[in-house]
C-alpha cells in the first residue's frame, strides 16, 4: 500500500524554483554577454563611419544612429517599445545593413549574416581593411545616410 509523503510536494516545488533560478541566471549572463559584445561592435562601426563611438553603449540611441547610418528614420528605434512592433524596426534595420553594406562594397550574402549574427557582420565591417564610401549608396540610387561620414549632418 502506497502512503502519500506530504514532503514530495515542497521537494518538486524546490526543484522548480531552483530551476527556475538558473535558467533566468543564465539568460541575464547571456543579455549581459551580447549587450558588451554588440556595444564593442558598434563603437569600433560608428567610429569608422564617423559616429561617435560612445553611442554604440547607449541602448536605444545606438540603435537610433544604426538606423540612420542605412538612411533610415531613426525615431523607428523607438517601436520596440511597442508591443509587437519591434518587426518594423527590424525590416528597416535590415535595409539599412544592405545600404551599409553597399558603402562597403559587400553583397546579399553579407546582409544575411548581418541578420543572424549582427555583432559579426559589424566587427567585420569596423576591420582597418575595409573601406567606407558612402557615395557608393547614392551612386546605387538610395538616399544619403543620415548620420556619420558622407550625410547631409556632415
Amino acid at each position: 500500500m502506497d502512503h502519500y509523503d506530504p514532503n514530495a510536494g515542497y521537494a518538486i516545488a524546490t526543484f522548480l524554483i531552483v530551476l527556475y533560478i538558473i535558467v533566468l541566471a543564465a539568460t541575464l549572463l547571456f543579455a549581459a554577454a551580447y549587450y558588451v559584445v554588440m556595444s564593442i561592435a558598434l563603437s569600433r562601426l560608428f567610429a569608422k563611419v564617423g559616429i561617435e563611438p560612445w553611442i554604440g553603449w547607449v541602448p536605444f540611441y545606438s540603435m537610433w544612429k544604426w538606423l540612420e547610418l542605412g538612411g533610415q528614420p531613426g525615431w523607428l528605434a523607438l517601436l520596440p517599445l511597442v508591443p509587437s512592433a519591434g518587426i518594423v524596426t527590424s525590416v528597416f534595420l535590415y535595409v539599412g545593413m544592405w545600404r551599409t553594406g553597399i558603402a562597403f562594397r559587400k553583397d546579399a550574402a553579407f546582409l544575411v549574416l548581418g541578420i543572424f549574427l549582427p555583432f559579426v557582420w559589424a566587427f567585420l565591417l569596423a576591420r582597418p581593411q575595409e573601406t567606407y564610401d558612402p557615395e557608393l549608396i547614392v551612386q546605387a540610387g538610395y538616399s544619403r545616410p543620415l548620420a556619420g561620414f558622407g550625410s547631409a549632418a556632415a
